[in-house]
């Protein structure tokens, strides 16, 4: 038996999100177009016979601009030196720029662990563009392994699970063999929401919004779910109740979908839009969204 555990770092919509869904076959964390889409560390559990890895998804390492992005951080740098294997993601069709070299700078003071390269997105680019993407960060950093992949189509995939399992240390089976991730359904649900919200708005919407469930009866066959989005401002709230009430009922009607598709139950979802005056550098709000242990760090 192998296992271990093996993060994805990386600057913020590189395809993280995308490559832990797609190497498990199942949706555990939220994607989208729009930066910083990751807040929290996600864990996915991979099981085949002889193996277990339990890959670590987190936010995208970046320069912070309040209290909030300085925890991202913080749980990024903390799986760093937490795990056994870690793996940066890239996207090839980017320039190498201050981003990437802002992390390559933080691996630097890794030790005594094999820290691979992937380089997502090989779909869109010609072999030689990619052969010369290799060589420009080869050039930067001594990673054990580098492997090209493409995320969204999964190609490569398969090679990038056999190469992690040369580097597994541990005889160790962490979880059981129906368990695919950690996360709660509480946190499950919030991220469905959020996701949607993302999807649905722009400019500096996104950054600006989370999710709390406020309560949550369930049965058998039935999830009741009470969730407010948070916002910084009344005019955000505005954007997302929308006229009439289009938006916050979209948003209701998408999240819904998947929140039955995930847990195959019948859902009712009640939203409400709430304004928190600066949350993002509120300690006591970030305090009861789960951002305790990073804020002490």
């Amino acid at each position: 038996m192998k296992s271990g555990f093996v993060s994805f770092v990386g600057r913020p919509n590189v395809g993280k999100s995308t490559l832990l869904n797609n190497i498990l076959g199942k949706r555990v964390a939220i994607t989208s177009d729009k930066p910083q889409t990751t807040r929290n560390m996600i864990q996915g559990i991979y099981n085949e016979q002889d193996t277990q890895i339990v890959f670590v998804d987190t936010p995208g390492i970046h320069k912070p601009k309040n209290k909030l992005g300085r925890v991202l951080n913080k749980e990024a740098y903390y799986t760093i030196n937490d795990v056994d294997i870690v793996i940066m993601v890239v996207d090839i069709t980017e320039n190498v720029g201050k981003g990437d070299e802002f992390v390559i700078d933080v691996l630097k003071n890794v030790e005594d662990k094999p820290v691979f390269l992937v380089i997502n997105k090989i779909d869109r680019l010609p072999r030689e563009e990619i052969l010369k993407k290799i060589d420009e960060y080869q050039k930067l950093y001594n990673f054990t392994e580098i492997i090209p992949v493409s995320a969204r189509k999964k190609d490569n995939i398969d090679r990038l699970i056999e190469v992690i399992k040369k580097y597994l240390p541990d005889n160790i089976k962490y979880y059981d063999d129906n368990t695919f991730t950690n996360n709660s359904d509480d946190f499950v649900m919030a991220e469905f929401i959020r996701e949607k919200v993302l999807d649905l708005t722009d400019e500096e919407v996104p950054h600006s919004v989370t999710v709390v469930i406020d309560a949550l009866n369930e049965d058998d066959n039935f999830l009741n779910i009470n969730a407010s989005i948070i916002v910084d401002r009344e005019n955000l709230k505005k954007i997302i109740i929308g006229k009439n009430g289009r938006m916050i009922k979209e948003i209701g009607t998408r999240a819904r979908k998947d929140i039955e598709d995930y847990f195959n139950k019948k859902v009712y979802l009640e939203l409400f839009v709430k304004v928190i005056d600066k949350w993002r550098d509120k300690e006591k709000f970030l305090n009861s969204i789960g951002y305790k242990d990073f804020l002490n760090k």
